[in-house]
């Protein structure tokens, strides 16, 4: 925080120096500017000769600007020119605006260009030895490529005050051309190919479908996702194309995804689409792009479709997946709990009957299909655990048996 108080210090002090320096020259001119184009309104119009027939004489208790006098010999001859200045040019009621304008401005740029090399800093901070190694030698690259064009540009007849700024131009322009070019083939190098272990920036890349599916945005809220998210420019694109088709579903399903991106961008630090230029399209699926990308960045893998999740374990990329973590947080089921459950419809065999608990789990109910509709204590018997969560059994509880020879079951477990 005390280096930005300087830097913007520094630079505001400059400005304010800067333009109260130049604050009398620029108001000479104005002035100048502005009493030449009056008077040549006035002879345009006729009414010089009008408003001033005697323009040598001077009212009395009048006036005048301050004039400076220039002696110069033109053919042998000498000859006076007058100049007249600003009456405030070089007073403080002229030169105190220019300069605390100079400091707005000095302040303003200071502050962007501390920022800007902030940033700068702690990318190079989060970059591996090979992303540097490419990065320095895009650098001398663009170095390399500016000498021509500044030779070139140079020879042109051009006036020396902008021969500076156009060596800056050209030179910035090489060096981006260059580093953008060299990322964008950094990974066929060799110091880049087989280097191990992928370091992690930290970074969550989204896909499509953890988009439309908005848990993302409950997750993110609650402080469980930590670190920049960041949303490729092509998954963007692909959320457009659903929230534009003709299935009213799938049109649904796409403006829903549109709603959490732009919740999430109000709300959290989402970049979006700035760095798709490491993976570059090349033909394939958007699925095979996001690993490509969640590799080139170091990034982790934000997703719940099953099949990019084994796909991108495959490549060493780091996967979430929500589905995953929802199955982690539903509770512990064993059996002889006691459930609280209404039946809600019919099972696949005869007799069943199907109830779901508050996170959404499956509940198989025997001899329950004559009890659809109400809400009865349910003993679990069995608990079966599948890739895509659990399926829970149970009986009735205080429901005659035919095995206790029609007595009544009592529960044998703790109620939940």
């Amino acid at each position: 925080m005390r280096a930005r108080i300087a830097v913007v210090g520094l630079a505001a002090a400059a400005g304010a120096v800067s333009a109260g320096a130049a604050a009398p020259l620029a108001l000479d001119s104005l002035f100048g500017y502005a009493k030449g184009r009056i008077a040549a309104t006035a002879v345009e119009s006729g009414e010089a000769g009008v408003r001033h027939p005697h323009p040598q004489k001077q009212a009395a208790g009048k006036t005048t600007p301050p004039t400076s006098t220039h002696r110069t010999e033109v053919g042998g001859v000498a000859m006076t020119q007058s100049e007249e200045h600003y009456p405030l040019a070089h007073s403080w009621g002229g030169i105190l605006p220019f300069a605390m304008l100079g400091a707005m401005l000095g302040a303003y740029l200071g502050s962007r260009v501390y920022d800007g090399v902030a940033r700068l800093l702690s990318h190079w901070d989060k970059m591996d030895s090979g992303d540097r190694l490419t990065s320095v030698i895009g650098v001398f690259a663009g170095l390399v490529m500016s000498f021509p064009l500044i030779s070139m540009f140079t020879t042109l007849p051009l006036e020396r005050a902008w021969i500076p700024w156009l060596v800056l131009i050209l030179t910035v322009g090489c060096i981006t051309v260059s580093l953008y070019m060299m990322q964008s083939i950094s990974e066929f190098f060799p110091w880049k190919r087989g280097r191990g272990p992928m370091k992690r920036s930290g970074v969550k890349l989204l896909d499509t479908n953890v988009i439309i599916d908005g848990r993302i945005y409950d997750v993110a809220r609650n402080g469980f996702v930590e670190g920049r998210m960041y949303v490729p420019q092509f998954v963007l694109e692909e959320l457009q194309h659903i929230a534009d088709h003709h299935d009213p579903l799938r049109r649904q399903r796409g403006r829903r995804g549109l709603d959490v991106l732009r919740h999430m961008q109000a709300d959290f630090q989402l970049e979006v689409g700035t760095q798709d230029r490491l993976a570059p399209d090349i033909g394939d699926s958007v699925d095979s792009r996001l690993v490509r990308l969640a590799r080139a960045i170091g990034a982790d893998l934000v997703t719940n479709d099953h099949n990019l999740n084994r796909v991108a374990g495959l490549q060493e990329v780091k996967v979430l997946n929500l589905n995953d973590l929802a199955l982690a947080l539903r509770p512990n089921v064993l059996p002889q709990e006691t459930l609280n459950l209404t039946l809600i419809r019919e099972g696949n065999q005869p007799g069943q009957g199907i109830g779901y608990l508050d996170d959404g789990t499956m509940v198989v109910i025997e001899n329950g299909r004559s009890h659809i509709g109400e809400t009865l204590d349910i003993e679990v018997t069995q608990v079966i655990q599948t890739e895509r969560g659990k399926m829970i059994f149970g009986e009735i509880l205080d429901e005659e048996s035919p095995e206790n020879g029609g007595q009544r079951r009592r529960p044998n477990g703790p109620k939940k």
